[in-house]
């Protein structure tokens, strides 16, 4: 046997351990490479965005609460 062919072998048996993992405790341990992130993160969540009364609310909500501590 040569190196490459038992390189080859090595690492369909991380794939095939790596499938049996994700079974096991129910996650996608393919998606979480791709994506890059743990298995505990939302991978769909997107940021939500304020609309510009919101967030002048938010600031006036801050100054006041600044100046109550001043």
């Amino acid at each position: 046997m040569d190196t490459q062919m038992i390189v080859a072998e090595i690492d369909a048996e991380i794939s095939r351990l790596l499938q049996v993992k994700a079974l096991l405790t129910g996650t996608n341990a393919a998606e979480n490479r791709r994506s890059g992130r743990n298995s505990m993160a939302g991978s769909s969540e997107k940021k939500r965005k304020l609309s510009a009364e919101a967030r002048e609310r938010i600031a006036a909500a801050q100054r006041a609460r600044w100046a109550k501590s001043k």
